[in-house]
């Protein structure tokens, strides 16, 4: 039987106390705290965990995404950029949905209109996979009775669509035509403020991402030993701490230990990175000189993947190449292994000697 009584503040506490449980939580409204009484009564009857009171009163799929998310803070993991904007769009598109709506039927809808939109299968399945996750976290962490089983069959019938799946692996790499038309044309522009041209160089030779080589100071780098430390670098279980030092190789037709000497020291205090510019300008002002040269399907992340290829070509293997690249995975560096034919000459140059 669950009692209740109001405290001086003006809120009702309800305590339920039925076969030797025990539970009691604090509501604005006396209807709420019976409606929530009642549910608890009934759960404990059927031998499920009594759920906390912001668990109970959670009734839009919105709802559990800001549970999620409040959870996630609390433990120092708030998602980063690229998860915290697929939890916007799903917030968006499907946040005013009732719990009892979140049905096979309905996240199959929701594939197909967002392939319709151009989403591909590697983005869907992302979505999916988010959606996945909110549901699974607020029956694992606050025990809520709902099932993620219309998750999993509505992922199974859009991979039979052919709408989710694994994305398409780039095989892109610029020829060293299509390199030297892009270091032409901005070492050519005198309004050009970011060295593009050093940049690109700088990409190819030690195949790091964008955002990392815009990210490293002056005190990463180590001249001595011609070592540089990449903080915080991407890693799809945990980003934060995840440092790494590669060695600055001159195998690649670049130098990178010179295109840093050629930055120059910092020219402020304030901004203490080797490369003091904006990235998404960096990546903007990449593709804008593609599209004016005519050089179709090139990414600035192509610059990554053809580095990585030269450090294969120069005749390093998948171990050796994984200590440049940062990957841990090395089935990721298969895909890498693009050699061109006649990089096997220089290799069997190198056997040779």
């Amino acid at each position: 039987m669950a009692t209740y009584s109001k405290l001086p503040s003006g809120t009702w506490r309800v305590q339920v106390r039925r076969k030797g449980r025990y539970i009691s939580e604090t509501f604005l409204k006396r209807d709420d705290a019976r409606r929530w009484a009642t549910e608890t009564e009934g759960r404990i009857d059927r031998g499920e965990v009594p759920t906390p009171e912001r668990a109970a009163r959670l009734r839009t799929f919105g709802e559990l995404i800001d549970l999620h998310i409040d959870d996630m803070k609390s433990v120092g993991k708030a998602p980063r950029r690229s998860k915290a904007a697929t939890l916007r769009m799903l917030k968006a598109r499907l946040g005013r949905k009732k719990l009892g709506q979140l049905d096979r039927q309905l996240f199959i809808d929701f594939g197909k209109e967002r392939a319709k939109e151009g989403a591909g299968p590697m983005t869907l399945s992302i979505d999916i996979g988010a959606i996945k996750l909110v549901i699974t976290h607020a029956i694992a962490v606050h025990g809520l009775t709902i099932s993620a089983e219309p998750v999993n069959m509505a992922r199974l019938a859009l991979k039979r669509l052919g709408l989710v799946g694994k994305g398409v692996e780039r095989d892109r790499r610029p020829t060293e035509e299509e390199l030297q038309k892009l270091i032409g044309h901005f070492e050519g522009n005198p309004r050009q403020i970011i060295p593009m041209a050093r940049v690109i160089r700088f990409a190819v030779a030690t195949a790091m991402r964008q955002e990392e080589i815009f990210r490293v100071v002056w005190s990463d780098y180590s001249a001595r030993t011609k070592m540089l430390t990449i903080r915080d670098r991407k890693d799809p279980r945990e980003k934060a701490g995840n440092d790494q030092k590669i060695p600055l190789l001159k195998v690649s037709g670049y130098d990178p230990v010179a295109l840093i000497e050629e930055q120059g020291p910092p020219r402020s205090n304030r901004d203490l990175r080797i490369f003091p510019f904006n990235h998404r300008s960096a990546g903007t002002a990449f593709t804008r000189a593609c599209k004016d040269l005519g050089i179709a399907d090139l990414h600035f992340h192509d610059l990554r993947h053809e580095g990585t290829s030269r450090l294969f070509e120069a005749g390093f293997q998948i171990p050796q190449v994984a200590l440049v690249t940062g990957h841990k995975d090395w089935k990721m560096l298969r895909r890498y292994t693009h050699l061109r034919p006649e990089s096997l000459h220089v290799y069997a140059a190198t056997l040779a000697a």
